[in-house]
């Protein structure tokens, strides 16, 4: 048997569909999981609660478990603290306990430390449209579409994104 891992998984939870005629309930949900827009990203730990609400969100969102590497290059790339300043080293070692963004993702990761409690930092990404485009936003990822769970898979539409 194999055994879990006791360090919590980091999910990343991008919206693809946009906000015509979305069920209030649905919207609800996703302005709860800070992705009011198309193409924007966050993270959450995957929990029993996240997970339920991205059962709800299934048709308009895509989520997978995000490695270190992906998350630093949208931390680098697209991570922005308030007053649309780019984060950088310096802004990581003013503010948090953690001297790079290479080691406050690994923190991330690791669950030593969440998103939301990185002051100052911005609790969504602001992604590019995909490179190369969307095989289709009305089907599943299982199914040959973007939507739904893609597991591993979300990394390089992260890379693809920011």
């Amino acid at each position: 048997m194999s055994e879990k891992q006791d360090t919590p998984e980091l999910l990343a939870i991008i919206r693809i569909r946009g906000r015509i005629n979305v069920f209030y309930k649905v919207q609800h949900t996703l302005d709860m999981l800070n992705i009011r827009r198309t193409n924007y990203m966050s993270l959450f730990p995957n929990t029993p609660s996240t997970l339920g609400m991205l059962k709800r969100a299934k048709d308009h969102v895509t989520w997978g478990e995000i490695n270190q590497e992906a998350l630093e290059h949208v931390l680098r790339k697209r991570g922005e603290i308030e007053g649309k300043t780019r984060l950088t080293d310096k802004v990581v070692k003013e503010n948090t306990e953690y001297p790079t963004i290479k080691s406050l993702s690994k923190a991330l990761i690791k669950g030593e430390t969440i998103i939301q409690k990185v002051p100052k930092l911005k609790k969504f990404f602001r992604l590019h449209p995909a490179r190369k485009g969307y095989k289709s936003v009305k089907r599943n990822f299982a199914d040959g579409g973007d939507l739904g769970y893609r597991g591993s898979a979300i990394n390089e539409l992260i890379v693809r994104m920011a």
